[in-house]
């Protein structure tokens, strides 16, 4: 049995792909404001933006759109920060894979990584390509750290308190902070 033919939203999206990677070509050749350009722009862009996808999939799925830009943000200021990994990619999978050892749940929670929402999977790669192009404001104001708000995590008594967006609250380094907070999981 041969191959069928990719459908026309894999076709668009590998235009998409192709499109963004000739953009950093560019920008990289014509010398572009380093500004503009994200910290991870010197990497595999695909796999990036993919890796912010996913974690704006897995841990934002039910989030309105704001929260998932803000969950994006979070992975972008880290890729930032120079408390973490310099890529995104790096962020997400900071801690490894033993179970609930990670940054982000999703990434050592034992289950499937691989999205089963079509439509939902979509929303995150739009959005991650946005918050990746910085093509949205940071509704977080620069945070590092997010909780749901069904959980009452002991390393939040050690950051300042960021806003609420949907079911998250968002934290930021406490003032005169200049080394990652100690976390205990429990």
């Amino acid at each position: 049995m041969g191959k069928s033919a990719p459908s026309l939203a894999w076709r668009q999206a590998d235009r998409l792909g192709r499109l963004a990677l000739a953009t950093v070509v560019i920008v990289a050749t014509l010398g572009g404001p380093a500004s503009w350009a994200p910290a991870s722009a010197g990497l595999n862009v695909t796999e990036e933006i993919e890796c912010l996808a996913l974690t704006i999939y897995f841990e934002a799925r039910g989030e309105p759109d704001e929260g998932k830009i803000a969950v994006g943000h979070v992975v972008m200021n880290r890729a930032q920060h120079p408390l973490f990994p310099g890529e995104i990619c790096g962020v997400v999978r900071q801690g490894g894979i033993e179970r609930y050892r990670c940054q982000f749940t999703w990434w050592c929670d034992g289950r499937s990584d691989r999205p089963h929402d079509w439509s939902a999977w979509e929303r995150s790669k739009a959005l991650a390509r946005r918050v990746f192009w910085q093509d949205s404001t940071d509704p977080t104001a620069g945070a590092l750290w997010y909780h749901a708000e069904s959980v009452i995590p002991s390393w939040r008594d050690k950051l300042s308190l960021g806003p609420k967006i949907g079911r998250h609250i968002f934290y930021r380094p406490a003032n005169n902070q200049h080394s990652a907070p100690t976390f205990e999981k429990h």
